[in-house]
């Protein structure tokens, strides 16, 4: 499996419309985080987890040319917004892109983007083949997903593993039966925004703490604010095995 992080940011990110700080005004490539989405490649299929604001940005920079399946942890803009421009993968493959979403994100895709749901289609509009998703297992084709609920202040958000890689975004709090699904993991990859305490993100130190907690061969922290500082120099505090991810970054499992 080969994995790569479109985008490591939030929408407090960088850069900061405005902010002079050390991290937005940084010339390091590894500071300048888009949206938060990531690219999977296995098994001869090519899928996203969210799609962001930055998601034509994101696959152009990348050269993604296949999309089999969009999947979405969550309704909120920073990671939905980006929908619409998968009608450059209907143009290109010449059918309609699976999306698998729970019922409270198709809801919201609904009121984000009407026409794409409308009876009467208009010419060039997205084409979806939506899969309504749940907190069990199910499958792209013969893949299997399996979800972890996960808690991002009061709104219940997906976290997904797929063979020994699991990834989690947006949460502060992920009970005791969920990181069951966890254990075992070659690969974890979960947000921490900022080194304060958050309504609804963990921080680095919490972060820390799962991912001791469940002791993956390795992990990357996604879902960066500018206030958590430097990639170089965060990076010479992370324990082994944790790294700061980074856009671009593309790692084999």
């Amino acid at each position: 499996m080969k994995v790569t992080f479109l985008g490591t940011g939030t929408s407090q990110g960088v850069p900061v419309i405005g902010c002079t700080c050390e991290v937005c005004t940084s010339l390091d490539f590894r500071d300048k985080r888009l949206r938060t989405s990531v690219h999977l490649s296995l098994d001869d299929k090519s899928i996203i987890i969210d799609s962001g604001p930055d998601f034509r940005q994101q696959v152009l920079t990348n050269h993604i040319v296949q999309l089999d399946a969009l999947v979405f942890t969550h309704q909120h803009k920073d990671h939905v917004a980006g929908m619409d421009e998968i009608r450059g993968y209907n143009y290109l493959l010449n059918k309609p892109i699976p999306v698998y979403a729970r019922d409270t994100v198709v809801e919201q895709l609904q009121q984000e983007f009407p026409y794409v749901f409308s009876k009467e289609k208009y010419p060039g509009i997205p084409q979806i083949e939506l899969h309504l998703i749940e907190n069990k297992p199910f499958y792209i084709d013969t893949l299997q997903v399996i979800p972890i609920e996960v808690m991002h202040y009061k709104l219940p958000v997906f976290g997904f593993r797929i063979k020994d890689f699991t990834y989690i975004t947006d949460a502060n709090y992920i009970s005791e039966e969920e990181k069951l699904k966890l254990r075992g993991s070659k690969v974890l990859v979960i947000n921490a925004l900022q080194h304060h305490e958050h309504i609804s993100h963990f921080t680095l130190d919490e972060a820390l703490t799962i991912i001791e907690e469940v002791r993956p061969e390795r992990a990357y922290l996604t879902h960066l604010s500018h206030r958590m500082g430097l990639h170089r120099e965060i990076s010479n505090i992370l324990p082994v095995p944790v790294e700061l991810a980074y856009d671009g970054l593309s790692i084999e499992i």
